[in-house]
């Protein structure tokens, strides 16, 4: 009984340390993370080819906080958060049933590769259709405006 009692106790101890020495963060269900370390920085790599207009290269984005080589950093970074909301995957690809239009948009042609809320990346972008333009559209300023 004595020893159940110092158990109890040295536990009871323990246990009122922790949020000393927890991190202000807090984790799932209010509860503070105890391990929690630097938030991880995105970065992505954004690999520009046939613009015709200059633009092309390889550009570094880092975000959390922006910078890198990218010629819009801030402006990039808040266009992925935005697309990020609510879970979203702005990297996604066109959905195997898309109807798209037939138009073309030009050679253009993107690759986004790296890091993006500590998920891996790898897209391929282009101009072949009305949808694969939407989706470049939609990820301007990380991808180039083009005029065609």
């Amino acid at each position: 009984m004595l020893r159940r009692i110092a158990l109890t106790a040295a536990s009871a101890a323990a246990l009122c340390a922790v949020p000393a020495a927890a991190h202000a963060d807090t984790g799932p269900l209010g509860l503070p993370q105890l391990f929690a370390g630097p938030a991880a920085q995105d970065r992505l790599q954004v690999t520009v080819t046939d613009t015709g207009d200059g633009r092309d290269g390889t550009y570094e984005l880092e975000c959390g906080p922006s910078g890198g080589t990218h010629p819009e950093p801030a402006n990039a970074c808040a266009r992925l958060d935005e697309l990020s909301a609510n879970g979203h995957d702005p990297f996604a690809p066109l959905s195997s049933d898309a109807q798209c239009t037939m138009q073309y948009g030009g050679p253009a042609t993107a690759r986004v590769t790296g890091t993006w809320h500590g998920r891996p990346v790898d897209a391929a972008y282009k101009r072949t259709n009305g949808c694969e333009i939407s989706r470049w559209q939609s990820l301007v300023p990380v991808l180039p405006a083009t005029g065609r």
